[in-house]
């Protein structure tokens, strides 16, 4: 009690959902039991988009008093006719929204950002926004919502909770020093899992001497094209460092080729001509890892995430990162992160629907400097990574 209101978005609330593991922090302290620390935001009202009979909103809001609301205006306006919130952070992840032709689900955040946008433009003033993973499913609708932001001077911050196991992770590609290539690997689907490689390999990459530069051409190969690509389009040691960062073990005589079926590589061209290699291997890897090499030869690894080990810390850092984004309207990390990884996923799985076309991106030309600053408070858990 006591804390700036916010207004949660969401699809549906579940265990084990993202607004189940990021916004009960906001009524259950950081520790989610009522003993941890108390969050400065306070939950003022959930929209459900699309709740099932799993929802959980109902119990949560007899027992912590917040509004369910019918509609995103009055998530927004708590029913006084004008916006009555301080932050709006919405989280729509694992819910059956329809699949694009390229296989990525349509989410609703730009349609989402729109009917906060009114509320902003009635009422007259902006509150910062906060989105859980993508922007949005397509670059188009990506672009428009942070330009709409950037118009309209409205806070924006999205991405998910991978990057910041850097802040824990045994290396970081070292602030301002020239990179060669960096190599992820990852796991899962594309549409879901995808996402958190292409944002850990850019989180990587925007910390490289002058910053991004943009992305200039991406491209998808599958099936034995990502093996044959060995040594012209990537750096087989590298991918060896990535998959041993992970902790995956081929079995002893065989090589990646025998336990990965249906390999897939997205190659990332940056315009400073930087190359990104991002590897699903499934079958060989479940977690996310990268390593990289510097202009000078040196080589260097990091494990992002081994899911129990790392989760709760992540989530707790990702939580407070958006409520200092709320509270200062600074963002904790750069929009332009998420804006070029949603464009990158897009493009790369245009590619793969079109059977590995090279995709030329000068929609994905954005420059920017990150600001390293933020880190997470001393008071919230650091865990080490599973080795």
């Amino acid at each position: 009690a006591g804390g700036k209101p916010v207004a949660a978005l969401v699809a549906d609330w579940f265990e084990n959902s993202h607004p189940e593991v990021l916004f009960t922090r906001l009524f259950q302290t950081y520790t989610r039991d009522g003993k941890g620390p108390v969050s400065r935001l306070e939950l003022a009202s959930v929209f459900r988009d699309l709740p099932s009979e799993r929802d959980l909103t109902g119990k949560y809001a007899a027992a912590h008093g917040f509004r369910v609301a019918p509609s995103v205006e009055d998530a927004l306006t708590l029913g006084t006719g004008k916006l009555a919130v301080e932050g709006v952070l919405i989280s729509t992840e694992w819910a059956p929204y329809p699949l694009s032709d390229t296989g990525q689900f349509v989410y609703p955040h730009r349609r989402l950002f729109e009917e906060c946008v009114k509320v902003f433009k009635a009422s007259g003033r902006v509150v910062p926004v906060f989105m859980d993973k993508h922007l949005a499913d397509t670059h188009a609708d990506s672009q428009w919502i942070y330009d709409t932001a950037k118009e309209m001077k409205i806070p924006l911050m999205a991405g998910s909770s991978i990057p910041l196991c850097l802040h824990e992770s045994t290396a970081n590609v070292e602030a301002g020093a020239a990179l060669k290539e960096v190599v992820g690997v990852s796991y899962h689907t594309l549409t879901t899992y995808g996402f958190h490689g292409v944002e850990m390999t850019q989180a990587l990459a925007e910390r490289r001497k002058g910053g991004e530069t943009g992305i200039r051409r991406v491209r998808c190969l599958t099936g034995p094209a990502v093996w044959a690509a060995a040594g012209q389009v990537y750096d087989p040691q590298l991918l060896a460092a990535a998959i041993e960062a992970v902790g995956a073990k081929v079995p002893e005589g065989k090589t990646p080729a025998d336990v990965v079926p249906e390999p897939i590589l997205f190659t990332i061209e940056h315009a400073d001509g930087l190359r990104v290699n991002l590897f699903t291997l499934n079958g060989l890897v479940s977690g996310w890892a990268a390593s990289w090499r510097y202009a000078d030869g040196r080589t260097a690894a990091a494990l992002m995430a081994n899911e129990a080990a790392l989760a709760r810390a992540r989530f707790d850092w990702q939580m407070r990162g958006v409520e200092d984004m709320v509270l200062t309207g600074k963002a904790s990390w750069p929009a332009e992160r998420t804006l070029l990884s949603s464009g990158t996923l897009d493009a790369a799985l245009i590619s793969k629907r079109d059977g590995g076309r090279v995709v030329d991106t000068p929609f994905l030309m954005t420059t920017y400097q990150p600001d390293l600053t933020w880190q997470p408070p001393p008071e919230l858990p650091r865990l080490a990574p599973a080795r």
